[in-house]
């Protein structure tokens, strides 16, 4: 039997807020533990928590950039459960009457089309604190012999995303969270740095026979801390139980680990009874009431979003839908391009050299943009090297080598080398008539029909021209001579 995956995402996060959701401690990550805590945070008696308004602002730019409809009329609500990690027993989070809802994003897919994915609901709320496992082998709660509680995180406000089940593979789910990162990162709400936890993401994962329309028994996988890690994670669920579903046993529905050590998963807890949070509206907070004119004005704050910048340079400079992916898979990335662009004429030349030698060089040297020794304009002035003719591909590299090391412009690099290509047609001409009457037999052969032999007449000519012969002009030359 076919099987298909159904794969729903729920993405937490992190805003990027000078202060936390409820007070005034700082959100700086990497403190000492419990430096960054009050009595808010920590909800102790007699204390009143305020509502942040950027927190408000970034989730509504969140809302507005993922087509959701942002609520004029929203409410916080405690959500009951114990652990260790909530010093308050309670979580500030949003039910029945969420910031926004029913949204959707568009993602890529490999054959160069989209899909639409939809957003159940992309709601604010606090973070817990974190549990530090020590002792014993450390590390995992399982084999540590005990755990320590800092709540600095704890109060961080939080968007949670929701997804619909609406995604069917693994590399789908992946599209989703890339496309979701850059837009997050565009509108300027998060830092999305999954290492300090500012992005995290659970995947509910089911599977059921190709055409069932009702879905299967799913899992939750949790601990993914790289969108690599996820991927993998799902895959190896999806192949997990179709096995399990193949031999006739029956899926539990449970939470589960990505064990990136290894590379599967493995039961964290049952949830085949829901946990009853009893939700209630929180006491201590006014409702959230956005106007119109408030709303209008978060939406005309936002920039171009990575999806129609993407559409925007495939049309204005002839890029591929490849090309068009890569450049704007970074807001910095595609402000350099676009800079770049208004400098040449050949602005597919130019994104070539970012995506290529550039990439390479600035992965090697492990630099960003702001790293680089020349600009946009020096770089668009090596494509018109090659364009012109005044250097070759071979040349360039070379030439692009040394702008990069150096931050010289490539012109006067070109004439420091000496190297600027012959395009004089006399001088080609020359050389052309020398190499034809050192090589009668091969001229013979052309002239018989091997139009092949081209090839090796024009490296003789480059090799008399020391190779700062024009290629083209060579192979022009040269295919004159020939048919006279």
């Amino acid at each position: 039997m076919e099987y298909e995956p159904v794969i729903g995402l729920e993405v937490h996060v992190e805003l990027k807020t000078a202060t936390k959701l409820f007070c005034g401690c700082p959100t700086t990550f990497g403190a000492e533990a419990n430096t960054q805590v009050c009595p808010v945070c920590l909800g102790l008696p007699g204390v009143l928590p305020v509502m942040n308004a950027k927190a408000v602002d970034f989730a509504a730019r969140i809302g507005l950039a993922l087509n959701c409809r942002v609520a004029a009329f929203s409410k916080m609500d405690r959500k009951n459960y114990y652990y260790p990690d909530l010093s308050k027993a309670y979580q500030v989070s949003q039910y029945d009457k969420p910031i926004n809802a029913k949204g959707w994003l568009e993602i890529p897919l490999k054959d160069g089309g989209t899909k639409r994915i939809g957003i159940t609901r992309a709601h604010l709320e606090e973070d817990a604190g974190k549990l530090v496992h020590a002792g014993g082998k450390g590390g995992r709660l399982d084999s540590s012999d005990y755990s320590l509680a800092d709540y600095n995180r704890g109060g961080i406000p939080l968007v949670e995303i929701v997804s619909e089940p609406d995604l069917r593979s693994a590399e789908e789910a992946h599209a989703y969270l890339t496309e979701l990162k850059n837009i997050l990162l565009y509108i300027g709400v998060s830092d999305c740095n999954m290492e300090e936890g500012s992005l995290r993401c659970d995947a509910n994962v089911s599977v059921r026979p190709k055409g069932q329309e009702a879905f299967g028994t799913r899992t939750e996988i949790k601990n993914m801390n790289s969108f690599r890690f996820a991927k993998q994670a799902m895959e190896y669920e999806i192949k997990r139980q179709v096995a399990q579903l193949e031999k006739g046993e029956r899926i539990v529905q449970e939470s589960r680990l990505w064990d990136s050590t290894e590379n599967k998963t493995r039961t964290m807890r049952s949830k085949e009874e829901a946990h009853d949070y009893r939700y209630f509206p929180e006491p201590d907070l006014v409702p959230i009431v956005l106007l119109d004119a408030d709303i209008e004005k978060i939406r005309k704050s936002l920039p171009e979003l990575p999806a129609a910048k993407r559409s925007r340079f495939e049309k204005a400079y002839g890029l591929s839908a490849y090309d068009g992916s890569v450049l704007t898979g970074e807001q910095v990335l595609a402000d350099w391009f676009e800079e770049g662009a208004k400098e040449t004429s050949n602005p597919k030349g130019l994104a070539n050299w970012i995506m290529g030698d550039m990439a390479a060089q600035m992965k090697e040297a492990g630099i960003g943009l702001a790293g680089l020794k020349y600009d946009q304009k020096k770089l668009a002035g090596l494509v018109k090297l090659v364009d012109d003719g005044a250097i070759n591909s071979k040349q360039a590299k070379e030439v692009f080598l040394a702008m990069f090391v150096t931050g010289q412009d490539p012109t006067a690099i070109v004439k420091d080398k000496g190297m600027a290509q012959v395009s004089d047609p006399g001088a080609i001409g020359k050389a052309v008539d020398k190499v034809l009457a050192e090589n009668p037999a091969v001229v013979a052969d052309f002239k018989g029909g091997k139009q092949g032999v081209i090839g090796f007449l024009v490296g003789k000519v480059m090799k008399e021209t020391g190779g700062k012969a024009n290629p083209k002009m060579v192979n022009e030359i040269l295919q004159q001579k020939l048919s006279h």
